[in-house]
């Protein structure tokens, strides 16, 4: 491999690791999420929560579709749940809205 060759391929090397340990280092506890953490993004981006919730319980029933306009409109009653109740848990407030979904 020729010299000038290696510091670009190095300098990507440098980056990726970075970036890779910069964000596996931050780790949540979802069942410690209130809802005033949800809606200030307090915790990690309200959005990102929204996705992994949603993902989480239909997981837990086995559905594998994605219904995009049901997300959003689930993500607002959840946002409008809390507003109400800003100490509930968020998973409780999502199990509250929804039903346990075992």
């Amino acid at each position: 491999m020729k010299q000038w060759h290696l510091a670009p391929l190095l300098a990507l090397c440098t980056i990726l690791v970075t970036s890779t340990a910069a964000s596996a280092q931050m780790t949540i506890d979802v069942t410690k999420i209130t809802c005033d953490q949800f809606l200030g993004g307090k915790v990690a981006d309200s959005r990102s929560v929204t996705i992994w919730m949603s993902g989480y319980y239909h997981g837990m029933t086995r559905n594998t579709l994605l219904d995009v306009n049901a997300l959003q409109q689930d993500s607002q009653a959840v946002m409008d749940y809390c507003i109400g109740h800003p100490s509930v848990i968020l998973m409780d407030a999502v199990t509250a809205l929804f039903g346990k979904k075992n």
